[in-house]
């Protein structure tokens, strides 16, 4: 099973690629601290709503000490679109106090300190040291990313650190980043939650889940 796992990888990403040249992530950002706060909002929520929200967001919000000293009722109002925003609110207030405490007001750049923020766990970790430091330590496992792995046969797990260290046991180090992005792609174009597009997948003869999701 491991064995045509590695075998069909070189094929799946040589397709994805095709298919989108140039993923990334789709958050709007300037800068660290600005991708940390989007990342944390994005948890439970689409990025094109997290977008609209950080619009206003970041123009309220410059600094990093501007997060670290809000009032908590008027942070969570300003994000409550987000979904689950008193806890995202007292993360990211907590986040920044911690930036400005221990890192002189500076998103580190490895998941040891990274995982030291409120409301960062890997797969938030993983998408900041990527996309803003072009630190590559792990796997982004988003909803997306999870789903698409198991239906392609990658993994047995639900757990995202299991899944994430599936993906790295199989894909080469070098495609971490992309890779991540590609299936995010895909599984908002094609490989979508509740209705698949099978017939329209350029995966589909190597898809192990193609004849249930039809």
């Amino acid at each position: 099973m491991e064995t045509d796992k590695r075998e069909s990888l070189p094929s799946l990403i040589s397709r994805l690629i095709k298919e989108y040249p140039s993923p990334k992530t789709t958050l709007h950002y300037r800068g660290p601290v600005q991708l940390l706060v989007s990342t944390i909002l994005s948890a439970q929520c689409t990025d094109k709503r997290v977008n609209k929200v950080t619009e206003k967001l970041f123009k309220k919000y410059k600094f990093v000490g501007d997060y670290a000293n809000a009032e908590l009722p008027e942070l969570e109002k300003d994000i409550r679109q987000t979904g689950f925003f008193r806890n995202k609110a007292k993360n990211i207030k907590n986040a920044s106090k911690i930036l400005i405490e221990k890192f002189d007001g500076q998103v580190p750049n490895t998941m040891k300190e990274m995982l030291l923020l409120p409301g960062v766990a890997r797969k938030t970790a993983n998408v900041v040291l990527t996309s803003a430091y072009g630190v590559i330590e792990g796997i982004v496992v988003d909803t997306h990313v999870k789903r698409l792995s198991q239906r392609l046969g990658l993994t047995n797990n639900n757990d995202p650190k299991k899944i994430e260290k599936d993906l790295m046991d199989i894909v080469p180090k070098n495609k971490w980043a992309q890779f991540s992005f590609l299936l995010i792609s895909h599984g908002r174009k094609v490989c979508q939650a509740r209705k698949p597009i099978c017939n329209k997948c350029m995966l589909n003869d190597i898809c192990t889940s193609k004849t249930n999701l039809t």
